[in-house]
């Protein structure tokens, strides 16, 4: 197995990595539930050098990459539909370096915001596991996490890492799934085929400029597979709080499903009739744009951890 040392590290090279989903790409390692893995990946666009200065065009891994560069798949022994694999963060450690990029499209969100007709404009960062420093001196704390974490459709033929799915998951650009997170997501294949990476070191909610810090990322999971949750769809516990997510090219559409998800949670977890569990969630949840950058809507409800005693 390429880029396998072991049974428990995968690293990001040639053979252990892919720009598309696709459920008939051979796994990289094959695991049993509850099984810790720590995976390599290189940044979204699969830079294999860093660059010297912002937007410097370096060796990449894909000459021309059709979505991110994610490494996997990782097979679950035992997985199948009607299951729910369980992807816990015990660590994510950033690279030493990050780019942020916008500018440079023409899309509605580029012309509203009237940057359409400027050129690509890029930030260059040091990070150093903390804090990350760009070329104008701003300083951030990092909040390290991965944007794309996924599986493929159950469909033959290869798919877009761009939009995030409700099933599979996939590019959901969520910045609340941070080291002691949990991302709970419903298989679609057998196995699970597991892809991970699109390293984010720090991300606003809603990704405003279509990238976030975007970086290589040491990730440690353990995996495991679970048949009974609280909730359906792609979900989340979090240092934060409970998350549920709405994913739709609709955005009122997106807000009712992370909603309705996280009222269900609450009818379970309080032992409520729906009417009463809309009005706790009325008190205590917020809702949030998870992004806005990847054709297709992401809004999450967060419960937060300490807002019901």
């Amino acid at each position: 197995m390429a880029g396998v040392e072991g049974s428990s590290k995968v690293r990001a090279e040639a053979g252990t990595v892919v720009d598309v989903f696709d459920r008939d790409v051979a796994p990289v390692l094959t695991v049993d539930a509850g099984a810790v893995v720590s995976v390599q990946s290189l940044d979204c666009r699969g830079h294999l050098q860093r660059q010297r200065v912002p937007g410097e065009s370096r060796p990449m891994l894909f000459a021309e990459p059709r979505g991110h560069c994610l490494t996997g798949p990782i097979a679950v022994r035992g997985a199948k539909p009607g299951m729910v694999l369980a992807v816990h963060f015990e660590e994510l450690v950033p690279a030493e370096w990050g780019w942020t990029a916008t500018a440079g499209k023409d899309n509605w969100l580029m012309r509203r915001l009237r940057v359409a007709g400027a050129e690509r404009t890029w930030l260059l960062w040091e990070l150093d596991g903390e804090t990350g420093t760009d070329q104008h001196g701003h300083t951030v704390r990092l909040q390290p996490f991965l944007g794309v974490v996924g599986m493929p459709p159950d469909a033959p033929g290869e798919h877009s890492t761009i939009p995030p799915r409700a099933e599979g998951g996939g590019n959901i650009d969520c910045r609340e799934l941070v080291a002691g997170s949990t991302l709970y997501l419903p298989v679609t294949v057998p196995g699970a085929m597991l892809l991970l990476g699109d390293g984010h070191a720090r991300q606003g909610d809603g990704e405003v400029g279509g990238t976030a810090i975007e970086c290589g990322m040491t990730t440690r999971v353990r995996l495991d597979l679970v048949v009974d949750r609280p909730v359906p769809g792609v979900h989340a516990e979090t240092p934060a709080g409970l998350v549920t997510f709405g994913f739709d090219a609709d955005l009122n559409e997106a807000t009712a499903t992370a909603l309705s998800a996280v009222v269900d949670w609450l009818q379970i977890e309080q032992a409520l009739d729906r009417p009463s569990a809309l009005a706790l969630a009325s008190a205590t949840v917020d809702m949030r744009i998870t992004q806005i950058a990847n054709e297709t809507w992401g809004v999450h409800a967060l419960l937060p951890t300490d807002a019901i005693s």
